[in-house]
């Protein structure tokens, strides 16, 4: 049986060449087929205008551009070709400022190293099947953040979640098998 993950295109960046060898290995396991890899934040920038991914799974510390700075460039730049894009980061660093750092960019997930096959496949369910609103403030973009935007009158948050929807996937959801 097919789980609908062999259409989508997931962009990998992370400047350790044995890392993406990995992640990209766990991702071609579990079915998805089209995995572009970049070394580096810049790289993975002109990927994302030139080759639409539907997910990013970004690196936190890379030079000369890290995770947290192309996370918060395709949630505000002006010519972001997709704010919307799920963009889970990886990291070896789970220290709260990290966490909260990473979370403030906008990332939609989080996953810390050593990753393993049952995490990337999590992170990816939650992006696909259980998408969260995006919100805009006069400091932030990007999705709900868990316990800050909670807080955010639910008018409001109804207006800013319906002015910030994210665009129909490009694969209808009843393809997908969760795995």
């Amino acid at each position: 049986m097919s789980s609908g993950l062999e259409v989508l295109r997931i962009l990998l960046v992370d400047d350790n060449q044995h890392m993406r060898a990995i992640v990209s290995a766990i991702l071609k396991g579990i079915g998805v087929r089209d995995v572009k890899e970049c070394a580096d934040g810049a790289e993975a920038l002109q990927a994302v205008r030139e080759w639409k991914p539907d997910i990013a799974i970004v690196d936190f510390q890379m030079a000369p551009l890290d995770g947290v700075e192309f996370t918060r460039l395709v949630r505000n730049s002006a010519d972001s070709e997709n704010p919307y894009l799920p963009i889970i980061m990886m990291t070896g660093f789970a220290e709260r400022a990290r966490v909260v750092e990473a979370r403030d960019s906008g990332v939609t997930e989080f996953l810390v190293k050593p990753v393993t096959a049952r995490g990337v496949i999590d992170r990816i369910n939650a992006v696909i099947f259980h998408p969260r609103p995006y919100v805009r403030t006069d400091s932030y973009f990007g999705p709900k953040r868990r316990g800050i935007d909670d807080a955010i009158p639910e008018p409001a948050a109804k207006a800013a979640a319906s002015e910030a929807r994210a665009p129909e996937p490009r694969v209808p959801e009843p393809k997908f098998a969760q795995i």
